[in-house]
């Protein structure tokens, strides 16, 4: 009897668990449109970046997170390459409230995959034959607090977000 508490206790009292299970590139893409032409004229390099996660609850703990990055370099107005990197990780997450998973896997989690997406890009900038490309580091603690407070703001104005 006293075992089966003592095992319902360490149950209940779980310590919270986050777990890296595996980190792997899931979609790549590389376009170079205006090549060979584009080496031939004189480089100023016009940089697009964007940006995107999504979260994948796979079983009970098990998450998959997506960083997803599109570049996009384009040069007198002419497209010189479009890049688009899918790094993707499967994260155990146990143990923790609600807002703390949310801010883990919003926030967390892509901050660590950036640094693989950011060199599975810088490799294929390279092999493209244009002049490298380092990604700046990205604070997605801040990106996470501006969409909380946007989220907060457009609660206070009925659901309308405001532009």
């Amino acid at each position: 009897m006293a075992e089966e508490q003592a095992a319902a206790t360490t149950t209940e009292t779980a310590e919270p668990q986050f777990v890296i299970e595996r980190i792997y590139l899931k979609d790549v893409s590389f376009e170079a449109p205006n090549s060979p032409a584009i080496f031939t004229k004189e480089w100023e390099p016009n940089t697009n970046l964007q940006l995107n996660t999504q979260v994948t609850p796979l079983s009970e703990g098990h998450y998959e997170v997506e960083l997803m990055l599109t570049i996009t370099v384009k040069s007198n107005d002419e497209t010189a390459f479009l890049v688009e990197v899918t790094q993707a990780g499967v994260f155990k997450i146990t143990g923790y409230p609600a807002d703390q998973l949310n801010h883990l896997l919003a926030s967390y989690c892509p901050g660590n995959l950036f640094p693989y997406a950011r060199e599975a890009i810088a490799s294929l900038i390279s092999k493209g034959s244009f002049p490298e490309m380092h990604l700046s580091p990205i604070n997605f603690d801040a990106l996470y607090a501006q969409r909380m407070a946007e989220e907060a703001t457009a609660k206070e104005n009925g659901g309308v977000a405001q532009a």
